[in-house]
């Protein structure tokens, strides 16, 4: 489990093919001595264990499903990507709970800077839209992130000049691809009330009564 808040920015020095999956290592922005075989970082937002520790490397296997899901099948040696290592109990949690499954890739449709902040538009898959909500979490390339507006598809958030400064979000292009991770909760009330994705009910303070949660 994470939080969404990225300790730091990492650079892939390696990738090689598995038999089946990836390996990626990693440069770290903190001590690797600090991290064991078998530990979970949020890497690009997508939850990896730590197979090999080097000085100042730390080495991932990726999963078929993985690459399938996230945008890590397109990394290579160079690029950056947001480090975050597991929460531990009695950490605060300062952005929200995250899980580090990513749910799929979305792309950056527009872009503007503006004295004090970025704005972003991303397209998502249209199966994730429904627990998208304005105001509400979710993590873009394991950065905890409130969504201003979502229309459709689409949905936009402000990013703050320190979040720029310590994720890899500021140097996102239009067209780029990154990995979305809603909010976990409307999954699991979806999944409570039984309701399949194409015929997901509105929810009602009455509803919510007759299901037991009021």
């Amino acid at each position: 489990m994470f939080t969404g808040l990225v300790e730091g920015v990492g650079e892939i020095t390696g990738s090689s093919r598995l038999a089946e999956g990836l390996k990626l290592t990693v440069a770290l922005p903190f001590p690797a001595g600090e991290l064991a075989l078998g530990d979970s970082v949020a890497v690009a937002g997508a939850c990896l264990t730590v197979v090999e520790i080097g000085s100042k490397t730390a080495a991932f296997e990726v999963s078929p499903e993985t690459l399938n899901r996230t945008t890590l099948a397109l990394k290579k040696a160079g690029d950056r990507v947001n480090l975050e290592r597991a929460l531990r109990l009695g950490d605060r949690l300062g952005g929200h709970l995250v899980t580090g499954h990513v749910d799929g890739k979305g792309a950056l449709r527009e872009r503007r800077e503006g004295p004090a902040s970025l704005f972003l538009q991303f397209e998502m898959p249209a199966a994730l839209s429904r627990y998208v909500i304005e105001k509400g979490s979710i993590a873009i390339d394991g950065v905890s992130l409130t969504v201003n507006t979502c229309r459709g598809h689409t949905f936009t958030v402000n990013i703050i000049p320190h979040t720029a400064q310590k994720t890899t979000l500021a140097q996102l292009r239009v067209g780029a691809e990154v990995n979305l991770e809603t909010d976990i909760i409307g999954k699991y009330v979806e999944k409570l009330l039984g309701a399949k994705p194409s015929e997901a009910p509105g929810v009602s303070a009455e509803l919510l009564a007759r299901q037991g949660f009021l």
